[in-house]
């Protein structure tokens, strides 16, 4: 639960060790403050919690950005982002060894643009999209989940399968 977690916290904030943050401080609010609840209500709790912290991060980040200039913002060197495709998405050793070097490199070149794509939507359709198809929530579940109703959740849901399948395309990629 904590990889699909932090790979939802790390699409919304784009930076590794804020959304590490963010999956920490939501496991120690809904153990903090959820301890008694039925182990059944977890899962949802938890992604409600989530979805609260990542809106918290943003509104941190607009005040602090507002109020404070951060000089390592002007340097130009150039990082590599921190971010390791290969650690979240291993696989097994025995598909690894199976498959050739081509194939292995095409279907990382795969998974970037998927991310890329999906990294790219609108943060609503983002998060939606994620619950439903990533955490396998139905629409009732997301539409609590997000705080809006299920007719928003199949809207938001259809648009982003609609721009995923847009940009895909025209990257060359087909369902």
């Amino acid at each position: 639960m904590e990889k699909k977690a932090f790979k939802r916290a790390y699409y919304h904030v784009r930076d590794e060790d804020a959304a590490l943050d963010i999956v920490q401080d939501s496991m120690i609010k809904l153990c903090t403050n959820y301890a008694d609840k039925p182990i059944a209500e977890l899962p949802l709790l938890f992604q409600r919690i989530l979805s609260n912290t990542v809106l918290d991060w943003f509104r941190r980040q607009k005040t602090k950005n507002a109020l404070f200039t951060n000089l390592s913002d002007f340097d130009s060197d150039e990082g590599d982002g921190g971010f390791d495709l290969l650690e979240v998405n291993a696989s097994s050793t025995q598909e690894a060894a199976a498959e050739s070097a081509e194939q292995w490199i095409g279907r990382l070149q795969t998974l970037e643009h998927i991310e890329t794509a999906v990294m790219a939507l609108p943060a609503r359709q983002r998060e939606a999209f994620l619950l439903r198809y990533w955490e396998e929530l139905d629409v009732a579940e997301t539409a609590a989940v997000m705080g809006c109703s299920e007719g928003s959740v199949k809207t938001h849901c259809s648009r982003a399968i609609q721009a995923l399948s847009k940009t895909l395309e025209n990257q060359g990629l087909r369902p």
